[in-house]
């Protein structure tokens, strides 16, 4: 028989969750409203002098092609990265699911690599592809693939690509699997006795059951692929050659903190904060309307 939590206190609920509540205003809410206030303001890069300048950041970054440019690359990376991370950590989760001695083991292994950071990974990926120094790269040179990611910025946009995708696989496997292993097995051996082959198994009821897990991980992904590729591509191309790498969230970043143009840097942080808010509402106005809970 299930019992309601009574407290003693009635402010005791508010004091559990002040702790986390002060972080989410302290670490969240305050940098936001203060990247609002800095957009309408021109300051150089000391801050000794500041004017209120309204809306001609705003009006600098729409009238800049190279900010469309950022936008659209920020698109097709995130559309790249999700799909291949989605599609790969799937494919593992349904051959880790099955009855395999040492199962355990290798769903460890696939696991690991979430455990390791941004940077790290674009310092492995780095040395496995480096034109000069990666065993990849030597590879590819020898059955006539001229590689050079340094100098050429389809390269590098695969290379940033593939390296952010590794690095949310195993994110999206641990949930994928969780997800499997909560569909009944009467369920698919029901089907199997109708005659339904694996495939179409997996297609008609297996997809369909996991939809809530596949459509919170698009939203979780397209966040990733926003913001948390910073760091690699910050280790491994800085945004080149040429800015073919450079997303919304590195041009924050080389505007803000390398050229010092504050009050743009903050202006684009809103737009970007306001894509992304824009995007999620979209993912629960349209695509939720496709989940089978």
């Amino acid at each position: 028989m299930l019992k309601n939590a009574v407290f003693q206190s009635k402010f005791l609920p508010y004091w559990l969750v002040l702790p986390q509540l002060a972080v989410v205003l302290v670490f969240f809410y305050w940098p936001a409203l203060q990247a609002v206030a800095q957009s309408f303001l021109l300051q150089d890069a000391f801050g000794l002098s500041t004017t209120f300048v309204w809306f001609e950041n705003y009006q600098e970054l729409l009238a800049d092609p190279d900010y469309f440019s950022a936008i659209l690359r920020t698109f097709v990376f995130s559309v790249l990265i999700a799909v291949s991370s989605l599609s790969l950590a799937l494919l593992l989760a349904v051959m880790a699911d099955r009855p395999l001695r040492g199962s355990m083991f290798y769903r460890t292994l696939l696991i690991w690599p979430y455990a390791v950071a941004p940077p790290v990974v674009g310092v492995l990926w780095i040395f496995m592809l480096n034109p000069s120094l990666g065993v990849i790269a030597h590879g590819l040179r020898a059955i006539g693939v001229d590689w050079n990611p340094l100098l050429d910025g389809n390269q590098a946009a695969t290379l940033i690509i593939l390296a952010a995708a590794w690095k949310q696989i195993s994110y999206n496997f641990l949930f994928f699997l969780a997800g499997l292993q909560a569909i009944p097995g009467s369920v698919i051996e029901a089907a199997a006795i109708d005659g339904a082959r694996p495939m179409r198994r997996f297609w008609t009821i297996v997809f369909p059951l996991l939809s809530p897990t596949i459509f919170f991980l698009i939203v979780v992904n397209i966040v990733y692929a926003f913001f948390e590729t910073f760091g690699i591509i910050d280790t491994m191309t800085r945004g080149g050659p040429a800015k073919a790498t450079e997303t919304l969230v590195y041009k924050v970043y080389s505007d803000g903190l390398l050229g010092g143009n504050l009050g743009s840097s903050a202006a684009q942080s809103v737009i970007l904060m306001g894509i992304v808010i824009a995007l999620t509402a979209f993912q629960f106005r349209f695509v939720e309307r496709k989940v089978n809970y």
